[in-house]
């Protein structure tokens, strides 16, 4: 009797089950024709160059808002879609898209002048007035940079980047090269299949 309610419900439920499979595959086929976006491409089909650097803050150029933008070229005989939806095949000189670059939001704070000033002239408060703490530069000028005590402290909070500027942006440190980023695996991560002999 179970068995019989069980086969009838089956019975019942399949073709609702087939029919919402073939609307999703027939939909989702009519609409992309199994074209990617271009920015949906994976690593290895397309090649991003390198986003220029301004000198004056060690920054990519026309970076707002934390992030500065890439271009990419997808390789030779990809085809995807650009944000216009137009399907594209490339020949690897296009463009592409643009992939997001992070980036720190500078406005003129040298990290080296902060340092120097709070080592020689800490004692005055000539380190929190550049910084932008008028009220601590002054009560650092008055009591000759808290009996010596402050200047240490303000020394050391400087020196490891704790104290920053005043404004919320992060310090002009001299780019000598490709900086140390830490890399973590989050669900959008690629994972290759593993093969085990």
């Amino acid at each position: 009797m179970a068995l019989s309610r069980g086969v009838r419900f089956l019975a019942a439920g399949f073709p609702l089950w087939c029919c919402l499979w073939w609307s999703h595959w027939v939909c989702t086929t009519a609409d992309d024709g199994g074209i990617l976006k271009c920015d949906e491409l994976r690593l290895g089909q397309y090649v991003c160059t390198v986003p220029e650097i301004n000198p004056a803050t060690q920054e990519p150029v026309k970076c707002a808002n934390y992030t500065a933008f890439a271009p990419c070229f997808p390789a030779p005989n990809i085809s995807c879609k650009n944000f216009e939806g137009v399907v594209t095949t490339f020949s690897g000189k296009e463009l592409g898209f643009y992939r997001p670059v992070p980036c720190r939001s500078v406005n003129g704070y040298s990290y080296k002048v902060a340092v120097a000033l709070s080592l020689f002239l800490g004692w005055l408060g000539a380190d929190r007035f550049y910084l932008g703490y008028p009220a601590l530069g002054m009560l650092k000028f008055c009591t000759v940079g808290f009996c010596g005590i402050g200047s240490l402290i303000d020394f050391i909070l400087i020196s490891m980047q704790i104290v920053g500027p005043s404004d919320g942006s992060s310090y002009i440190i001299d780019y000598y090269g490709a900086r140390l980023i830490h890399l973590s695996i989050n669900n959008e991560t690629f994972r290759e299949s593993q093969l085990y002999p």
